[in-house]
């Protein structure tokens, strides 16, 4: 089974940075993209970038292109997120996900993903 790990998260002033990583064990040949999700309290579930496994494209939510930027390093099966001038808005609970579909624009899909990680908390303070 694919297992996914999140880590990075925790307090950040407005206008700081912070890096998620998402460590991925067992990871099955079918997998093509790694995705990143978040979900503030209340809101329904965003997507926020996405990485192909073989090739490194690169999607990204226009609400935060420009101030994010995902990476992927195929040996250590890791996938990050370096976010920028961070807002309160950002504030959310950041999942990532692995899906074995990518076609059209089904990576801003949550529902293309068929594993999720347990999550880790992203607070920006104002």
């Amino acid at each position: 089974q694919v297992q996914l790990v999140e880590s990075g998260g925790g307090l950040v002033q407005t206008g700081g940075s912070l890096t998620l990583s998402c460590a991925a064990s067992l990871r099955s040949s079918s997998t093509y993209v790694m995705g990143w999700f978040r979900q503030a309290p209340g809101k329904e579930r965003e997507f926020v970038g996405a990485i192909t496994w073989s090739g490194g494209r690169k999607h990204y939510a226009d609400s935060v292109k420009g101030r994010c930027t995902i990476s992927r390093d195929n040996d250590k099966n890791t996938v990050s997120l370096q976010m920028n001038s961070l807002q309160p808005e950002d504030t959310a609970v950041y999942y990532c996900a692995a899906s074995g579909i990518y076609y059209d624009d089904s990576y801003r899909n949550s529902g293309s993903y068929r594993y999720w990680g347990q999550g880790t908390q992203v607070t920006v303070s104002s």
